[in-house]
């Protein structure tokens, strides 16, 4: 192998590799994104429950009491 072709090697090499961390920095970026509104939407789910339960309380109508197996 000549030094030109090293050279262009090396060239294509940086290149891949800024393309990857730019790539990894973006995926990063939306997986963080996502781990947030997870997050959120647990908290949500959460505060929805303890209505659910303060909703179908003991006094609730039969109809709306949540069995015992749930």
């Amino acid at each position: 192998m000549n030094t030109q072709d090293l050279s262009a090697r090396l060239d294509d090499l940086e290149t891949r590799y800024a393309f990857q961390e730019e790539t990894i920095r973006q995926l990063d970026e939306v997986l963080r994104a996502q781990a947030t509104e997870l997050d959120r939407l647990n908290a949500q789910l959460k505060t929805v429950r303890e209505q659910l339960k303060e909703t179908l309380a003991p006094e609730a109508p039969p109809e709306e009491q949540v069995p015992p197996h749930y």
